[in-house]
């Protein structure tokens, strides 16, 4: 379960910037900001329920990296972000940092 409330938590660590971004457009600043701070306590209550079993340091790096990888995905995907080859094996080099984190603790 606390590998559950990491990933979760990760997912969640994508709407904060979404939100940020989602400020900076006409008409939308407070919504968005709310949107942002909602995702921010979501996000850091399913951190702080992983980290009662997963060591700090691997949540943290996994918690971020999923939000980071996410992040980059969707910015490419909604906000028309450049999806080059040197960002995307930066992305890669992140997931793959994430996943050997997570067969390390096993």
């Amino acid at each position: 379960m606390p590998w559950f409330y990491l990933l979760l938590a990760g997912v969640l660590e994508i709407g904060w910037p979404v939100g940020l971004k989602i400020a900076q457009s006409s008409g939308s600043r407070w919504s968005g900001v709310l949107i942002a701070l909602a995702f921010m306590a979501a996000s850091g209550f399913m951190l702080w329920m992983a980290q009662r079993h997963i060591p700090l340091g691997t949540a943290y790096a996994v918690w971020t990296g999923i939000g980071a990888a996410g992040t980059f995905l969707v910015g490419i995907l909604a906000f028309g972000d450049a999806a080059s080859v040197g960002r995307l094996a930066g992305v890669a080099m992140i997931v793959g940092g994430v996943v050997t984190l997570k067969l390390a603790s096993a």
